[in-house]
């Protein structure tokens, strides 16, 4: 009697890709997922409410003067490096190399554009690696000196790595909105 092995090929074959589909769910389900935090939502949230909040960075701005600065390089309230790749940050920004390792610090003033009074204001920021969020720096209102309505803030990172700033501002109900992509030398 001839024996057909046409069979045991066919065994083989779905073996082999029943072995792979494991493999690809064992894989996947190892790798940590870190979740994007931009402007300190869910980015679902970010997603459907994005014109809400650069309409809300609009009125801010023409509210009020925002000074932000970070080791004293002043920024505005600007959200233009949620468009841009790490890679292209890297080649072209002028924000690159804004923090160090070490010590580093923040400051935040915001002044009322018609009585030219310096706010009170709610603040919510992350300084996070883009990689993973086991490193984030998570700074609130609290973790401010607030010096004459000027907000000071030292935090230190421990690596070089490419670093993401990301938070709200809140002042009389209104909410400004930041996002700045760097490195850390």
């Amino acid at each position: 009697m001839k024996r057909n092995y046409w069979p045991l090929l066919f065994i083989g074959i779905f073996g082999f890709t029943l072995a792979m589909i494991i493999w690809t769910i064992k894989s996947a389900v190892s790798v940590p997922v870190i979740e994007d935090h931009s402007f300190m939502k869910k980015y679902q949230d970010v997603d459907e409410n994005y014109n809400n909040i650069m309409n809300s960075n609009s009125s801010f701005q023409t509210k009020y003067n925002f000074e932000f600065f970070i080791n004293e390089k002043l920024f505005p309230l600007t959200t233009e490096d949620i468009k841009y790749s790490q890679r292209v940050i890297e080649k072209k920004s002028l924000n690159k190399n804004l923090l160090k390792i070490g010590k580093n610090t923040l400051k935040v003033i915001v002044i009322d554009k018609i009585s030219n009074e310096k706010k009170d204001v709610v603040i919510d920021l992350t300084v996070s690696k883009t990689i993973s969020n086991d490193s984030d720096k998570i700074l609130t209102t609290n973790d401010f000196k607030n010096e004459d309505k000027t907000y000071i803030s030292d935090f230190e990172i421990k690596e070089e790595n490419n670093w993401i700033i990301t938070g709200s501002f809140i002042v009389d109900g209104i909410t400004g909105y930041i996002y700045i992509k760097t490195n850390a030398i």
